[in-house]
């Protein structure tokens, strides 16, 4: 009788990623997670169990042949461990760092139901970075197929979208509002957890695929959608304009000085580089006890963006318990390694400044919860007679985003919903307009990189089929 083949061992824990001491780097802008070395990632895949029916793949957004390539990572391929990753996916070395695949490849992992899964992303990441650092070969693009596309927006949808495009033959302009590429990647996300070296060199790629990038080019503005169709030539337009425009609380005291939005505070932070001032032009004022009023990624990132500022204190203010928090359990854990603190089951109803204007400090209401509300998260019920003065002199709101309304306003016939949100065929990402497609969080809301990237996908193959049929 053969024998049989010999069952593979389970390992049951993850390789450890190695990090920056938490106390050192909450005072500089380094990047935290260090990455895996060579030998730790052939481990790390080698725990793969390559099931037959690949469950993990139902949890990409992009479509990334997971099983493939971690398979080749194995066998210490990692060449062919990233040339089939770039298959589906443009930005790698962006997702093995801020994509949630806890929430996507990682929870369907067969391992995961009585261990902990492959750490998949680790896996990318070092795929990525590896190819980054000896040099870039480049896919295959198809000849000119002489149809024109403009993205709007260079964020993860745009990056995608525009990449799929160029690889298939066509002429593809990005027109960017900001003075550099790379969207909320470049403006939203903290040095310290996506470096722009990273970012731009994802850029610099698209760039040798063809893709022209026209920066300070505010859509809505200088030009239209409708006059890059009718007056410029474009054939289609892909509208990836984000969620930039930040929510307030609309309480007392809201407008008084010291007191941001989480997207001001990170966009002079990240991108205006306002941690290196005086080298770099743009100043940012930081207090010495800061409140980051949210429980998302952004409020961590606030949060930690604080500590590294100089600020004494760090508060997390969210009006739920530590078990809703909506941000990675990643993030929130070195947020708390870092010094953050978290001021749980409670919100402001009122931010206090002196006759100067500037905050002096925050008066709050403690929270219970009660039943489950429409997200499946228990409702907070604020407990009469429980308001108390918290002593801070700067507060950062992060309570989420909607999409700029410039572009969407200044389009005729472009369907949107009540939040302002562009309507669109999650399907196929058409619009209500011709030729106009549109994805990721301009349509859906504020979500993450990689269903943004997901979304520029699967506007690129609508738009290559409208192309070809038009």
């Amino acid at each position: 009788m053969a024998e049989q083949k010999a069952k593979k061992k389970i390992v049951p824990n993850k390789n450890p990623m190695p990090t920056q001491d938490a106390l050192e780097r909450a005072r500089n802008f380094n990047e935290v997670a260090l990455g895996y070395s060579e030998e730790t990632v052939i481990a790390e895949a080698q725990r793969c169990l390559q099931c037959k029916n690949e469950p993990c793949r139902q949890g990409c957004p992009v479509e990334v042949d997971i099983p493939a390539f971690i398979k080749l990572a194995a066998e210490g391929d990692f060449d062919g461990a990233i040339k089939k990753i770039k298959e589906k996916n443009a930005l790698p070395a962006v997702c093995g760092r801020v994509c949630p695949q806890e929430n996507q490849c990682e929870k369907y992992c067969t391992l995961a139901k009585k261990h902990e899964a492959v750490g998949i992303g680790r896996i990318e990441r070092f795929c990525a970075d590896r190819e980054l650092q000896k040099g870039v070969t480049l896919p295959e693009v198809a000849p000119p197929t002489g149809k024109k596309v403009a993205v709007v927006g260079s964020g993860p949808s745009g990056l995608t979208c525009a990449s799929d495009l160029a690889k298939l033959g066509h002429e593809v302009t990005i027109f960017e509002a900001l003075h550099v590429a790379g969207g909320v990647l470049m403006y939203g996300i903290p040095e310290f957890r996506l470096p722009k070296a990273v970012v731009q060199a994802e850029v610099e790629n698209l760039k040798k695929l063809g893709v022209k990038i026209e920066v300070n080019s505010v859509v809505g503005k200088f030009t239209t959608v409708d006059q890059l169709m009718d007056e410029a030539g474009f054939d289609a337009v892909f509208i990836g304009t984000g969620a930039g425009l930040p929510y307030f609380m609309k309480i007392p005291g809201e407008n008084a000085c010291g007191v941001y939005s989480a997207n001001e505070f990170l966009t002079r932070t990240n991108l205006m580089k306002a941690y290196q001032f005086p080298e770099w032009d743009t100043p940012i004022k930081i207090g010495k006890k800061v409140a980051v009023l949210g429980g998302g990624n952004v409020a961590m990132d606030g949060a930690r963006t604080a500590l590294r500022l100089g600020a004494e204190e760090s508060w997390i203010v969210y009006r739920r318990s530590h078990d809703e928090l909506p941000a990675r359990k990643e993030e929130a854990e070195h947020a708390e390694e870092e010094g953050v603190k978290f001021a749980f089951l409670t919100s402001p109803v009122e931010i206090l400044s002196n006759d100067e204007g500037w905050v002096t400090g925050m008066k709050c209401i403690k929270y219970e919860l009660g039943e489950p509300d429409a997200s499946g998260r228990r409702r907070p019920v604020p407990i009469e007679g429980s308001e108390f003065v918290m002593d801070v002199d700067t507060v950062v709101v992060a309570i989420g985003q909607g999409p700029n309304p410039l572009v969407p306003r200044t389009t005729k016939g472009l369907e949107l919903n009540k939040k302002g949100n562009i309507v669109a065929n999650l399907e196929t990402g058409a619009t209500s307009k011709p030729g106009v497609f549109a994805g990721g969080d301009v349509v859906t809301g504020a979500a993450t990189v990689i269903l943004a990237m997901g979304a520029g996908r699967t506007a690129a193959k609508s738009i290559h089929e409208y192309l070809t049929n038009k």
